[in-house]
């Protein structure tokens, strides 16, 4: 028997190895086009032979202008990098008067000094077509802070417990602390407290601040308004038959007829259940459209990207010749692996781009009815389906619409929202998108009236009519999916508002 031995052997296998390129294309092109430009931006601090197709050179540094007017330039055309007011005013003495510098460049635009503004320096610029900035509306807690400064009733120490108030509040103008823990946490009494936030809670502007609870906070605002009666206190206290929409036993509690009630309750919808939000002041979430689709005028439906979401990046050629002329040969390394980076990282980009397109326009062609007719036209569609036709993974189809947005003439939509599962037809006839469904399931529950409200079953025979073979409970999760309520509670709130 012959000894084992060490030998080498070569064996060639098919693998697919992750390098460093192909993993920051898959994630550029699983990218919002937030995130892509941040990483742009990134990316344009740390290679320094980036650069943005649109950034322009500096304009050479003009020389200080010294005490004496320049003479007008002889030129018959202007520079086109100088504005007019440049030409006019960039070289004149730093005490030249505005009429001066008119007159002296040939011509009178009727300016004076008796017909400007007495303040025209900060009013306008030179130029006359610069206006200041606005100021900024001041927040709500500065316009509280500003309340609590100008009550001269308040003592200091009031005014101390006022301002940790002012800080406790939360987005919806309640308080984040319970008044005992925090007359604890002041050292004072919780009687103290109670008595400078019962004032602020009705006196400051808006009402209904620093409350505890709902209930608190209307009855601080009806308060306010002179409007808080015994009828109205027993209301309050029972806000929660109000929620579940039962209301026939609110006018025996408060003592008052049907009519009286619907005005307290006509009241109640008018306050201000959380008087300390601000939608102005929160970080509004911007949707920047990817793609674009536009009707051109011979009714043919366009598909683009949008140039605006896209960064356009190049490498700075020149900057490139001028280092490996002068870097060493040791450093010259270091500049060929970023020109290697910057390469890699332009492919990447412009093969996101025509992947995008690619599937944007796939998708628009097979959902066309929907940019004639609406949420109505949608047409069961599969990433599968796209990905055949498109000739690309179906990983690669779900990389490229992750978080992506397309500005519609219906809106502007998630491109995963035309990706909808079907539903079969009756006899025979052509499958239906689930969007589709749940658009007719809420135009079918938007058109019923008072006294017909539809049940779950009724909406199951409307759309059988049409065609759409659908089960009860399915009918139920799409209603709950759209937040609409069953038919006993909106029969019972159209009750009520009647």
């Amino acid at each position: 028997m012959a000894a084992a031995r060490p030998r080498l052997q070569l064996q060639q296998t098919h693998n697919l190895v992750m390098t460093p390129q192909l993993r920051l294309a898959i994630r550029i092109l699983q990218m919002t086009s937030a995130e892509v430009n941040e990483l742009v931006e990134q990316e344009l601090l740390d290679n320094p032979l980036l650069t943005r197709v649109e950034d322009a050179p500096f304009p050479a540094e003009r020389p200080a202008p010294d005490q004496t007017l320049s003479p007008p330039k002889t030129s018959a055309f202007p520079d086109s990098t100088t504005c007019a007011a440049d030409t006019l005013i960039g070289d004149a003495a730093l005490d030249t008067e505005p009429a001066t510098i008119a007159e002296g460049a040939g011509f009178d635009d009727t300016w004076t000094t008796e017909s400007a503004p007495r303040d025209w320096r900060t009013t306008a610029s030179l130029s006359g077509d610069t206006m200041p900035d606005p100021p900024a509306a001041l927040s709500l807690h500065d316009r509280l802070a500003e309340q609590l400064r100008l009550t001269v009733s308040f003592s200091p120490v009031q005014k101390l417990i006022g301002a940790a108030l002012l800080a406790d509040l939360d987005p919806a103008g309640r308080l984040c602390t319970v008044p005992v823990e925090l007359a604890r946490m002041l050292d004072v009494s919780h009687e103290d407290l109670e008595v400078v936030r019962h004032l602020m809670m009705t006196q400051f502007d808006p009402p209904g601040l620093f409350a505890t609870s709902l209930r608190e906070c209307l009855a601080a605002q009806l308060a306010a308004r002179n409007h808080l009666d015994p009828a109205m206190e027993i209301l309050l206290d029972h806000l929660d038959l109000i929620a579940h929409h039962k209301t026939t036993q609110l006018p025996a509690l408060c003592g008052v007829d049907e009519a009286d009630l619907a005005d307290m309750l006509t009241e109640l919808q008018h306050l201000d259940p959380k008087p300390g939000f601000e939608p102005d002041r929160l970080g509004m979430i911007v949707r920047i459209p990817d793609v674009i689709v536009r009707q051109q005028p011979d009714g043919v439906w366009r598909v683009d990207l949008n140039d605006e979401a896209l960064p356009r990046l190049r490498i700075d050629t020149g900057l490139q010749q001028r280092a490996f002329r002068s870097l060493r040969a040791n450093d010259k390394g270091f500049l060929k692996e970023k020109i290697s980076h910057a390469s890699w990282l332009l492919k990447a980009l412009e093969q996101k781009e025509r992947t995008l397109l690619k599937v944007a326009r796939e998708i628009m062609r097979r959902q066309a009815a929907f940019l004639e007719h609406g949420a109505i036209g949608l047409v069961p569609l599969t990433m599968r389906e796209i990905a055949e036709e498109t000739g690309l993974h179906e990983s690669t189809v779900s990389r490229a619409t992750a978080g992506k947005y397309v500005a519609t003439p219906r809106g502007l939509l998630e491109m995963k929202y035309f990706f909808t599962t079907a539903l079969k037809g009756q006899r025979g006839k052509e499958n239906h998108s689930a969007e589709a469904i749940r658009f007719r399931i809420r135009r079918l529950i938007d058109a019923e009236d008072r006294t017909a409200v539809l049940s779950d079953d009724d909406i199951v025979r409307n759309l059988r009519k049409e065609g759409v073979d659908i089960a009860r409970r399915t009918v139920a999760k799409y209603r709950e999916a759209l937040h609409i309520e069953s038919s006993v509670q909106r029969k019972r709130k159209k009750a009520a508002s009647a």
